[in-house]
């Protein structure tokens, strides 16, 4: 049996030489991370999400041969305010925008299956309305967006374990000691600790209204041997989606144009 890979094949790095016969390889598929740069209470760096998303893309790509795009560090943060520096967001019509040209671009590069990426809760709704203009405007290209935080029922209940609208929480805090650890502030954990204030409201509230230091969970109960497993959990979890979405095929033929409807005479 041979051994895997240990390098990412990242788009990158390739000539346009080589690029269609990577695609060609592996269906057409290509993997694009997606984080945000903002902030993350007072323990952990602001690049937290896309430095998550790439490092997890990174492996994925070294066991599937997915070429990997770069990460996009920026996202739809505005939920964060601006009551903590560090937070750069974009409109999520921006991002749509954003994300809609650059799988065009990929599309045009021979991408045929791209698989969205995301490592940031809000980036979901502009990411799902690229997925639909994708989609729409090219029939044989597939889209798939995978939030990293619910790739798998385990992934999902270690990052729910200590608050449902976390944030730079013990899951997040565990990963980056695991994986980034120059991005952890390990003498400001113990006082970063805020609770869950979200529960039973009717509104969508923003952070700086329901956190007092941008965290939402307990940081504090982290610890890297926590994040390394739960980053592997992470990582063979994706790849085996990955490797699912490599084989599937629509499940009906029909044309995005295509009508249902009889023509008169026919």
């Amino acid at each position: 049996m041979s051994a895997l890979p240990t390098l990412p094949l990242l788009w990158s790095d390739r000539t346009w030489e080589e690029i269609p016969g990577d695609l060609e390889a592996v269906a057409g598929a290509a993997l694009l991370p997606i984080g945000a740069t903002e902030q993350h209470g007072p323990h952990l760096g602001c690049g937290m999400d896309f430095v998550l998303a790439d490092l997890l893309c990174r492996a994925v790509s070294a066991r599937t041969r997915v070429p990997m795009l770069p990460a996009l560090p920026y996202g739809c943060s505005l939920g964060h305010s601006r009551r903590w520096p560090g937070t750069l967001a974009l409109d999520p019509v921006v991002m749509t925008e954003l994300v809609r040209q650059i799988g065009e671009q990929a599309y045009h590069s021979g991408v045929r299956r791209l698989f969205l990426v995301n490592a940031h809760v809000t980036n979901a709704a502009p990411l799902r309305c690229a997925l639909e203009l994708l989609r729409a405007a090219h029939d044989d290209l597939m889209v798939a967006l995978v939030n990293t935080a619910t790739v798998s029922e385990r992934v999902r209940a270690a990052h729910f374990a200590d608050a449902e609208d976390w944030h730079a929480n013990r899951a997040e805090t565990a990963l980056m000691q695991a994986q980034a650890p120059a991005l952890v502030r390990e003498d400001r954990i113990a006082g970063a600790d805020d609770p869950d204030r979200t529960q039973n409201l009717v509104f969508a509230h923003p952070v700086n209204r329901t956190s007092r230091n941008g965290v939402t969970g307990f940081p504090s109960q982290a610890s890297a041997a926590e994040g390394a497993e739960l980053f592997a959990w992470m990582v063979e979890d994706l790849t085996a989606l990955v490797r699912r979405g490599l084989n599937e095929t629509p499940p009906l033929p029909h044309s995005y144009d295509g009508s249902a409807v009889p023509m008169p005479g026919a």
